[in-house]
């Protein structure tokens, strides 16, 4: 178009690679995570206006995504013409959105607790990854777990909000973060948040459709870093990704599947609510090493989310208008 150039975001791009780089070293802190005080915040607004309607849950759905889009959003605003203040600011809200580190370590503590025999210590960790009752698994049904954890936080804890970011920068990050969150605290199923927590899950299954499909895109295309073979993963993905009950978990899953050469699925135990899913894969149930092979495919997958991530925002800057010289 004439009189228009595409002007790269750099401080934007450059503050997501310092965020990933950051939260590849540090991880997650233990005490005053961001995350963690939006999740009080939450709790304490669910006290308040809690009914058993779905009118009540998208308000409450609505105020806290709508909060965290407009904090980023006033960030954005705040440091248009700052360069070094951007590439600080999205430094910052990347790291805190993101938990690829911290999921790949508890992968792997949970790989030394098995290897070592110590189921007890297993089942404790179980909870870290996943809200399924731990306290009748064996060594194999937590292997299970550990791995379908794996597979579905690395879109939810990576790819989602990276994703985002690149297409929205600042409240973007900060908007999914906070739509994954309430999925988790009352998107799930029960007699509390069947109506209550309907919005939450359905927002999280709409902002989960590409990050999904990508992290399962990825997962195959890099599945010889597992010992797998990314034709096997691609023919499991496309036979079983559509079978899970939620629409985004199975891509992830299928794929995982697919790419160690395992079955995932069967009867998972949330607490007294037992949920029978969907088989997906062709090979045996997980073992103890395929938890450890799942975390360096995770890892690589999140590598690989990261660079296109950053390409990605640097190919959406908005456009602006050319200066034009002055006539003589």
């Amino acid at each position: 178009m004439p009189g228009v150039k595409r002007i790269m975001d750099g401080p934007t791009v450059a503050g997501m690679l310092l965020g990933a780089a950051a939260d590849a070293v540090v991880g997650d802190p233990r005490r005053g995570h961001p995350v963690a005080a939006f999740g009080t915040a939450a709790t304490a607004l669910e006290k308040r206006i809690y009914r058993d309607s779905r009118s009540a849950g998208v308000l409450f759905t609505a105020a806290l995504v709508g909060g965290a889009a407009a904090l980023g959003l006033l960030a954005d605003r705040l440091t248009r013409s700052r360069p070094l203040a951007r590439t600080a600011v999205t430094a910052a809200a990347t790291w805190a959105v993101l938990g690829g580190t911290s999921l790949a370590r508890e992968g792997a503590a949970m790989a030394a607790s098995l290897e070592e025999g110590d189921i007890r210590a297993a089942r404790e960790r179980l909870p870290h990854l996943c809200g399924r009752d731990p306290s009748g698994l064996d060594a194999g049904e937590l292997a299970r777990g550990t791995v379908e954890s794996i597979a579905e936080n690395t879109s939810d804890a990576v790819v989602g909000p990276l994703v985002w970011g690149a297409a929205l920068g600042l409240p973007g990050l900060l908007g999914y973060r906070a739509v994954n969150t309430l999925d988790a605290m009352v998107g799930h199923r029960s007699a509390r948040y069947e109506r209550f927590g309907w919005a939450s899950a359905r927002l999280d299954d709409v902002a989960n459709l590409l990050p999904a499909r990508l992290t399962a895109a990825l997962t195959v295309a890099l599945a010889g870093t597992a010992g797998g073979s990314p034709w096997r993963a691609a023919a499991v993905l496309r036979r079983d990704g559509h079978r899970h009950p939620s629409p985004n978990s199975g891509h992830c899953e299928a794929a995982f599947a697919g790419a160690l050469g395992v079955r995932l699925g069967g009867a998972n135990d949330y607490g007294g609510r037992v949920e029978h899913r969907p088989e997906l894969g062709d090979g045996p149930r997980p073992r103890v090493r395929d938890i450890r092979r799942s975390v360096r495919l995770a890892r690589g997958v999140c590598l690989a989310a990261v660079v296109l991530a950053a390409g990605a925002r640097a190919a959406l800057a908005p456009r602006r208008k050319a200066s034009r010289p002055a006539p003589v």
